[in-house]
C-alpha cells in the first residue's frame, strides 16, 4: 500500500519539476489519485502534446496546465498502457509510454469453521481460509508448524475457490484444507494462512494460528464393549450401563458416539487405568440411558392415565345402573303388598 502511494507521490513531484521517465511501470493503489508526466514537453502553454487514452479515461482523465494527465482516482478500469507523444519548441518529438497496474489490499484472512480435533489415519477437514476484497485476486496458502503445506492429494489436499464482485470487481478467496494426520504425530500441530498479493514487495497477511488436537483411535480388536445387563434388555425406566474397555496402554482418550454423533464429553466418561477405560450409565449420564429412562416415563405415564380413566367411565356406569336398579325394587314391594281385587275381598268379608 505505501510503495504504491509513493510511486504515484514520486510521479507528482517530478511532473512539477518538468522531469519523466520515459517506459515507466506505475503501481497504484485503487481510489487514490495518479498523475502521469508528459516528458518533453513545455512546462507551460503554448504546447504541442497528445495522449492517447481511448476507452473509459476519457470520462475521469484530463491534462493539467503542465501537460501532465491527471486521473482523480484510480479504478481497475485505468489498468493499461497510457502514451504521450509531445513537441518541444524547437520541434523535437518525445514519447512517453506508462504500463499502469491498480492495486487493492484485502483484509486480513480469516479461518471459517476450524477443527478443535482432528482423528489419526483418516481425511479430516481443518477449516476454510477466508480472504475479501483483494485486487488482483492473489494467492491463499496452507501453513503447519510454521511451514508451507504442499497438496499431494493424499495426506494434503486443498480445495479453492475464487469469485469476483460484479460491481466493485474485487475478488474473494475460499481455501479449505484437508489432513490425514500420521499415526504417532503430533499431538496438537499448529495450522495458519496467509494471503500473498500478486505484486512483488508486498508483505503477506497471515491468519490467527490453530491448534486442533489428533487423537489416534485404539483398533477395534482390542476394544469391548459391555452392556449391562446383558443384551441391554430394560424394562420401560430402567438403566443401561454400557462400558468400554480396553487393556491398551497408557489409558487411551475415551470417545463415545451413537449414529456417527458425537455424545457430550465428559458425560459418565471415566479414564481409569486397568480394562475399564470409560463408561456410560445412569439415567442421566448417557445419552442412551436418557432416552431409554424418556421412552420408559412416558410409556408409565400413558398407562397410568389409561387405567385411571377406565376406572372412572366404570363408575359411571355404576352409578347411571344404580337408580334405575333402585326403582324397580321398589315396584316390585309395591306389586307384592297391593291388596287383592275387591270381589275377592267382599266374599271373605260375607262368610261367617
Amino acid at each position: 500500500m505505501a510503495a504504491g502511494t509513493t510511486a504515484g507521490v514520486w510521479v507528482l513531484v517530478l511532473s512539477l519539476w518538468g522531469v519523466a521517465v520515459s517506459d515507466q511501470n506505475i503501481t497504484a493503489r485503487i481510489g487514490k489519485p495518479l498523475v502521469l508526466n508528459c516528458k518533453g514537453a513545455p512546462k507551460k502553454p503554448p504546447q504541442q502534446l497528445e495522449w492517447k487514452l481511448g476507452g473509459p479515461w476519457d470520462s475521469v482523465a484530463r491534462v493539467l496546465p503542465n501537460g501532465s494527465l491527471l486521473l482523480p482516482a484510480v479504478g481497475i478500469q485505468d489498468e493499461g498502457t497510457f502514451r504521450c507523444r509531445a513537441t518541444s519548441r524547437n520541434g523535437k518529438e518525445t514519447k512517453s509510454n506508462y504500463r499502469v497496474q491498480v492495486y487493492q489490499i484485502p483484509g486480513k484472512p480469516d479461518i471459517v469453521d476450524p477443527a478443535s480435533e482432528l482423528m489419526a489415519g483418516v481425511p479430516n477437514k481443518v477449516g476454510t481460509c477466508v480472504s475479501e476484497g483483494g485486487y488482483p485476486a492473489g494467492t491463499l496458502s496452507w501453513h503447519l508448524d510454521g511451514k508451507t503445506l504442499i497438496p499431494d492429494g493424499k495426506g494434503v489436499s486443498v480445495k479453492e475457490e475464487t469469485r469476483r464482485h460484479p460491481e466493485t470487481g474485487l475478488f474473494t478467496l475460499h481455501s479449505e484444507l484437508m489432513v490425514t494426520p500420521a499415526w504417532g504425530g503430533a499431538p496438537q500441530p499448529t495450522f495458519s494462512c496467509s494471503f500473498s498479493p500478486s505484486f512483488p514487495r508486498r508483505r503477506a497477511l497471515h491468519t490467527a494460528p490453530i491448534r486442533p488436537s489428533v487423537w489416534e483411535p485404539v483398533p477395534l480388536e482390542e476394544v469391548q464393549l459391555v452392556v449391562e445387563p446383558a443384551g441391554g434388555a430394560v424394562p420401560p425406566g430402567g438403566t443401561v450401563t454400557l462400558t468400554c474397555e480396553t487393556s491398551v496402554q497408557p489409558p487411551p482418550q475415551i470417545h463415545w458416539t451413537k449414529d456417527v454423533s458425537d455424545l457430550e464429553q465428559g458425560l459418565g466418561e471415566t479414564g481409569e487405568e486397568g480394562p475399564a477405560a470409560g463408561s456410560v450409565e445412569g439415567p442421566g449420564l448417557g445419552t442412551l440411558a436418557l432416552a431409554l429412562g424418556i421412552l420408559g416415563g412416558l410409556g408409565t405415564a400413558a398407562l397410568l392415565v389409561g387405567v385411571i380413566m377406565w376406572h372412572r367411565r366404570q363408575r359411571r356406569g355404576q352409578e347411571r345402573k344404580a337408580p334405575e336398579n333402585q326403582e324397580e325394587d321398589e315396584e316390585e314391594r309395591a306389586e307384592l303388598n297391593q291388596p287383592e281385587d275387591p270381589e275377592a275381598a267382599e266374599s271373605s268379608a260375607g262368610a261367617p
